[in-house]
């Protein structure tokens, strides 16, 4: 008999709960950033790019990651605020895809996290222009130093241009592999009054 999707102390209904269990063996399992996951995003005429981010929080509110605003990613999420998620753990064979709009995290949210970073991850946000084309890694070597020198007596203030995003899910499929491609598959989608869930053929 194929273990359940879940624990005895998960409802298969509450996708949240299912992904905080999946998200806590991860980090037991997992050699490096079990929190990594891809995030596409698309152009408002339809162009994907994806690259992977790290997750910072999570929970019925949605799913939040931090980036440069003025990036690609951050440009693409302006002008058109729907993305997808996909996390792959690969020594547990398992992956969640989620959907859903994003939206700007407050500013005091920003603020706090990005004072919780290493102070060098600090700089370094405030000394790249994200994306953009790089003359010579000199030229950020020197601005990181100059950004070092500037706040060396301080607090390091936060760009205004580096913030966060939360995904809110409308969608929320999860995926566990079997033997001979006869995988399980749970698609979660949001009604008006919580989650409708039904298995997918593999």
């Amino acid at each position: 008999m194929p273990e359940p999707l879940a624990s005895s102390e998960v409802p298969v209904t509450d996708p949240f709960a299912l992904f905080a269990e999946w998200m806590a063996e991860a980090r037991a399992s997992e050699l490096n950033d079990s929190n990594a996951m891809a995030l596409a995003t698309a152009t408002p005429s339809g162009a994907p790019s994806v690259r992977m981010v790290l997750l910072k929080d999570h929970g019925p509110q949605g799913f939040t990651f931090y980036t440069n605003a003025e990036s690609r990613k951050g440009e693409e999420i302006r002008a058109n605020a729907q993305a997808a998620l996909l996390f792959h753990w690969k020594s547990l064979r398992r992956q969640i895809r989620i959907e859903g709009p994003l939206n700007e995290v407050d500013p005091q949210v920003a603020d706090d996290y990005f004072h919780s970073r290493a102070r060098d991850s600090q700089l370094g946000a405030v000394a790249s222009d994200q994306s953009r084309p790089l003359p010579d890694r000199r030229v950020f070597v020197d601005r990181f130093a100059e950004a070092k020198a500037r706040f060396a007596n301080g607090e390091i203030e936060r760009p205004a241009h580096w913030t966060g995003f939360t995904l809110e899910p409308q969608r929320m499929e999860f995926w566990r592999d079997r033997p001979n491609r006869l995988h399980d598959r749970r698609l979660f989608t949001r009604t008006g009054h919580g989650w409708a869930n039904t298995l997918l053929y593999p």
